[in-house]
């Protein structure tokens, strides 16, 4: 009851307080929603997220832009519960756009974002469990919600299961 609450009521006061301008998002129960680039948009702005692309653009068949057409539900809003549990300025660099590899738990699937790496966020990322080196030999941690922070040097490399206790 309590997580229904906080994911209807909670938006919907906010946008009678005025702090969601215009927007109502109402996250979905089901296992996998596919969202909409500006349904995704709106939820990353309206809780201060940031996304840029290479190309300045959000084409999703173009590899130089940075598109969250067709991206799970559970990945917007475990970007958005990472946000407000660490405090940290998050930049997403990649979403579901044509060019990362492929595979079920990819990003062309949904499941994953690239983020632009700040010391506040590497910083709360190294407070989750160090798990084994992906196969490509990138470290990994693992938060306690199950979800998978890949650093690949230049940017996090992040696999959403699920949104991260939402």
């Amino acid at each position: 009851m309590k997580s229904v609450l906080r994911r209807v009521l909670v938006p919907l006061v906010a946008v009678v307080a005025g702090l969601l301008p215009g927007v109502v998002v109402v996250e979905q129960a089901s296992a996998l929603t596919k969202m909409t680039h500006a349904q995704a948009t709106a939820i990353f702005s309206a809780t201060g997220i940031t996304w840029s692309s290479s190309g300045n653009c959000s084409n999703r068949n173009v590899a130089s832009c940075t598109s969250f057409d067709q991206i799970n539900d559970s990945t917007v809003y475990g970007v958005r519960t990472l946000k407000n549990a660490s405090g940290c300025a998050i930049n997403i660099t990649g979403g579901t756009e044509t060019g990362h590899a492929s595979g079920t738990y990819s990003h062309w699937n949904g499941y994953k974002v690239d983020l632009g790496k700040n010391t506040c966020i590497t910083n709360y990322i190294h407070g989750f469990t160090r798990i084994a080196n992906r196969g490509d030999g990138y470290p990994q941690w693992q938060s306690g919600a199950g979800n998978i922070y890949a650093d690949e040097g230049s940017h996090w490399d992040v696999t959403y299961y699920n949104c991260g206790g939402c």
